[in-house]
């Protein structure tokens, strides 16, 4: 639930002796409505008050932990009295408040007919958002650019970065095409770097999604071949270059038309026609490039990228409700 800040290296035992499994483990899970406060919280697991501050405040941002105010006294209890309750309360505000959000981010996707045309690769990236409601106006921020930075799409410093998170997100709600993260950075004036992290936010979240650019093999053939064929030859074309593997036909058209000074993108681009995208991305590999990828928002309009972060969503959220009930028959038995 993003509440463990895991440290490289960090496995097992240490991530279990952590502040807020302590509370958890000593407190919260063996007697959830107690009434727990910070004095009671630090006799059992021998944490600081400041500590105990700094941890109960995260269970109450993510909703599994409710607190009253008796007098001077913060007494805290897992909400529901179980933690399959409290995950049970989370699952059914997150998924309101985000079908609340990603309403407001749809409308800022163009509907494409051309955008979904490449089949997606998978895209191997772990799925990861930031569930926010509605805060106050103001701070130089407009909807949008706050909306970016409550999905986590800038960061952790919004501030800084929900500008450029906000101007990613509306280019490549715009383009009807994949986009390179190259091109991304030359239109808005970036660094490639800060660029990519942004969009890498965007694919965790399932906004973006990574895709290969067929519409550039042609062009990526092309530049191969031409420099293979001044550095090594037809020879070497035909056998390691890969042009071989080719049907004759093929291969014979494409040394032809570069023997005579002939060889164009769209001459091979007419050439290849016939040949599979695969066997495409193969030739281009044996000719020392790769194939190109770009990145577009994961749906033809708002509303289906708005099902599929919804769907990513779902499953995380049912798998914490889940553990949360595994967890409890635990502790019963």
């Amino acid at each position: 639930m993003g509440l463990v800040r895991r440290r490289s290296g960090w496995a097992g035992t240490q991530d279990q002796n952590s502040a807020i499994h302590r509370i958890m483990r000593e407190a919260l899970l063996p007697e959830p409505l107690r009434g727990w406060d910070s004095t009671e919280i630090g006799k059992h697991t021998g944490l600081s008050k400041t500590g105990i501050h700094h941890q109960m405040a995260k269970l109450k941002d993510c909703g599994l932990v409710s607190t009253k105010v008796e007098g001077k006294w913060h007494r805290h209890i897992l909400r529901g009295g179980s933690m399959s309750a409290a995950a049970g309360l989370v699952k059914s505000e997150a998924t309101a408040v985000l079908k609340m959000r990603l309403k407001a981010a749809s409308q800022l996707i163009e509907h494409s007919e051309t955008r979904m045309v490449t089949e997606v690769e998978e895209d191997p990236i772990s799925f990861h958002i930031r569930i926010s409601e509605l805060g106050p106006s103001g701070d130089g921020f407009d909807s949008i650019t706050a909306l970016v930075s409550d999905f986590g799409l800038a960061g952790g410093s919004p501030r800084s970065g929900g500008k450029l998170a906000r101007e990613v997100l509306e280019e490549l709600s715009a383009n009807h095409h994949p986009t390179t993260i190259l091109a991304l950075s030359e239109k808005l004036s970036e660094s490639r770097g800060r660029v990519g992290t942004i969009v890498d936010r965007m694919r965790s979240a399932g906004f973006v999604e990574r895709v290969p650019m067929v519409s550039r093999l042609p062009q990526d053939i092309f530049s191969g071949l031409v420099r293979q064929l001044d550095a090594r030859g037809e020879g070497w074309l035909m056998t390691r270059g890969g042009l071989g593997r080719l049907e004759e036909s093929v291969s014979s058209a494409m040394i032809a038309a570069a023997g005579k000074g002939e060889l164009t993108i769209e001459a091979v681009t007419d050439i290849l026609s016939s040949v599979p995208i695969q066997d495409q991305r193969v030739l281009l590999n044996t000719l020392g490039g790769r194939m190109p990828y770009g990145v577009r928002v994961t749906g033809s309009d708002g509303n289906a990228v708005s099902q599929r972060v919804s769907r990513q969503a779902d499953r995380a959220l049912r798998r914490i409700l889940t553990v949360s009930e595994r967890l409890d028959e635990s502790l019963s038995e």
